[in-house]
């Protein structure tokens, strides 16, 4: 009787286990020209609606879940649901208002555009 009790717990452990997503930091480019920051993420499988994109005080955080589809009995599994997760900091330069993003292939593009008074600019020399 004790013996099913403990097989139980350690069942239960095991479903608990189970149930919890793997995390992963997705890999990224990130590029930068005189007008923004763009920023390449890898989150091969993951859905538009499972993405989340958030900028808060002066964090960048990116969010994505990638669920398989499994029907049937498993024979053999190499990878499954995982959660991708990164941080970055965000510099002040940005206008956060502009900032879009979009998702194609399993990539994620991050456009962070430069405020105006970011962006270099030519200084015009007046003739004295």
């Amino acid at each position: 009787m004790s013996d099913n009790k403990e097989i139980a717990k350690r069942e239960e452990k095991a479903m608990e286990t189970t149930r919890a997503l793997r995390t992963a930091i997705p890999s990224v480019d990130i590029y930068e020209n005189d007008d923004e920051i763009l920023l390449h993420a890898d989150m091969p499988g993951v859905q538009k609606d499972a993405v989340s994109v958030n900028i808060d005080n002066g964090t960048l955080s990116l969010t994505g879940v990638r669920r398989l589809d499994n029907k049937g009995a498993s024979n053999w599994t190499e990878f499954s649901d995982i959660e991708y997760v990164r941080r970055f900091s965000v510099p002040q330069s940005i206008d956060v208002q502009r900032v879009n993003a979009e998702l194609k292939d399993g990539v994620l593009k991050l456009h962070l555009p430069k405020s105006e008074a970011a962006k270099p600019r030519m200084i015009e020399i007046k003739a004295a």
